[in-house]
């Protein structure tokens, strides 16, 4: 009986794991879905980003699907920044870690800025460079 209730624990802990993974599932696949109508698209667990054109929508991933999305226009953006830690780095210089990573569109008419978290500092790079580059032209 002892030994029973001492796997009792590590028997939630499984059941808690697999639901976790299920879910994660779920948004993997809601993301797939979302993702088909832009021309290229990321996701992560902090945020899904889609570009088509130059329109950027971006949004939280969950299981039903990305919500809190927002679309804006490259054409309506000023400028590109890598933060992290809310500090702006050089794209081509990245610091081995930080606790926030984002990608921050900075618009010229407002005092607004649109910040979008990503979860690794190369990946959020890799966006930033080619962004801008879509900027330019």
């Amino acid at each position: 009986m002892e030994h029973g209730l001492l796997w009792l624990p590590l028997l939630a802990a499984f059941f808690w794991l697999a639901w976790q993974g299920s879910q994660e599932y779920q948004k993997i696949e809601a993301y797939r879905t979302w993702a088909e109508q832009f021309d290229k698209a990321k996701y992560d667990i902090y945020a899904v980003l889609g570009q088509k054109g130059n329109s950027i929508t971006w949004g939280k991933p969950t299981p039903k699907g990305p919500i809190k999305l927002e679309t804006f226009s490259l054409e309506h953006v000023q400028q590109i920044r890598l933060l992290v830690d809310d500090k702006t780095v050089d794209m081509q210089q990245l610091p081995e870690k930080g606790r926030t990573i984002e990608v921050e569109f900075v618009f010229p008419q407002s005092a607004n800025s649109v910040r979008v978290p990503f979860t690794e500092i190369p990946l959020a790079a890799e966006w930033g460079k080619y962004l801008q580059s879509q900027l330019h032209q």
